[in-house]
């Protein structure tokens, strides 16, 4: 009898670790196939390690610290378009979480919203790509990747065949590899959301970026693709031997001094999702702006090359210029995965769906941040969803009333 009992507590056991991994992959599953339709965003940014397989990134024990002053008033309207327009409609209609502005390196406005706090991470999303390109450029500084004129199959030959075989790693960079991408996220059969089902199921990124064809001559046409990322993670991974996060973790989270954990969103094979799954608190992200505010060195360290960060912040090529461009579906310019504006201050951002943000005006030594979860985004394939460009207003309207 005593048999028969212990072989019932370990069906039942059995069973009950069937039902939570069953409930875990549903969720994801949930989240995914929502995920572009902008429905329960907020809650679910700030808790992404619920929904996926992640891998922490762990800060040292001397966080850098940040002077704050009393919260400035922020302007209460904004130019866009033409148009005079209310800086609290933006807030509440692209349900923006949090916001930190800093002045020469003071924090001069920090607000959360929507039950978010400073103590909570939310998803960058396409932010995470900034921060692969300084994991690349450090790389290159150690001696782990030789150049950025070095192709895709030198570091990844599991890539032998594919579309990104020979693309080199500065066209990976300028998102100009050539190979195609659709990013309509209204379009079901789009790249990005066969991309976030690869995602939602667990499945190999590196699979997945297997099944993209080349349709352009490569460093000709500046196409946001988010597959290039993937592959400059992968790239990462295999160059220094290490994973992506860990080497975030020592070669920029530990030595800039981050307050909080990150998070970084892997597939079943561990693999991180490069183009867009780092988590981090808001002050974090700032962190990260001020890096690059001060040219790679904060925290008493140069942790990041400093003609690096120049090379990453200007376009080199006529592709790659913001503006009307007839080689570029963008408006904005781009440099090594950071966008470039027309702009005399040299302005520059990180940017992710749903409206994420890490803003760097050079000349007016300012550095903003803002977590997002837009609940109209990308239900329709242009700026009425999007409120990409009338953000950027609103934030230009915010440094231009800081005295």
């Amino acid at each position: 009898m005593k048999k028969y009992t212990k072989i019932l507590i370990v069906i039942i056991g059995l069973i009950g670790i069937l039902l939570l991994f069953n409930r875990c992959k549903i969720a994801r599953l949930q989240f995914a196939m929502k995920m572009f339709s902008g429905k329960e965003q907020v809650e679910r940014f700030r808790a992404i390690e619920k929904y996926f397989p992640t891998r922490e990134i762990i800060p040292g024990n001397n966080p850098l610290n940040i002077p704050k002053k009393k919260n400035i008033a922020l302007p209460t309207t904004y130019r866009f378009n033409g148009k005079s327009c209310k800086t609290e409609d933006l807030i509440q209609e692209t349900d923006i979480t949090g916001l930190l502005v800093i002045k020469n390196d003071t924090v001069l406005f920090e607000k959360y919203y929507q039950e978010n706090t400073p103590e909570d991470h939310t998803i960058g999303w396409s932010v995470t790509k900034s921060f692969v390109s300084a994991l690349i450029g450090i790389a290159i500084e150690e001696g782990h990747i030789n150049s950025i004129n070095d192709t895709v199959y030198q570091y990844v030959p599991e890539l032998k065949g594919s579309a990104y075989e020979h693309i080199t790693i500065k066209n990976l960079l300028q998102m100009s590899s050539g190979v195609s991408w659709n990013e309509d996220y209204s379009d079901r059969n789009s790249d990005i959301n066969r991309f976030g089902r690869t995602l939602a199921l667990g499945r190999s990124f590196e699979s997945f970026v297997k099944t993209l064809k080349y349709d352009k001559p490569q460093g000709t046409f500046n196409r946001y693709n988010s597959s290039d990322t993937q592959v400059l993670g992968m790239i990462i991974s295999k160059a220094t031997g290490t994973t992506v996060s860990d080497y975030l973790e020592k070669k920029i989270w530990q030595p800039l001094g981050m307050e909080r954990k990150g998070y970084w969103v892997i597939d079943n094979q561990s693999n991180e999702f490069a183009a867009a799954g780092l988590s981090a608190s808001l002050i974090d992200y700032a962190k990260f702006g001020l890096l690059f505010l001060h040219k790679g060195k904060l925290n008493n360290k140069q942790i990041i090359p400093k003609e690096w960060v120049s090379q990453s912040t200007r376009p080199d090529a006529p592709h790659l210029l913001p503006g009307l461009n007839e080689n570029s579906n963008n408006d904005f310019g781009y440099g090594y995965q950071w966008w470039v504006f027309e702009s005399k201050e040299g302005e520059y951002a990180a940017m992710g769906i749903y409206n994420q943000l890490i803003y760097i005006n050079p000349k007016r030594n300012i550095v903003i941040v803002k977590s997002a979860a837009n609940n109209n985004y990308g239900t329709t394939n242009d700026e009425s969803s999007f409120r990409e460009k009338e953000s950027m207003a609103m934030l230009r309207a915010i440094v231009n009333s800081i005295k």
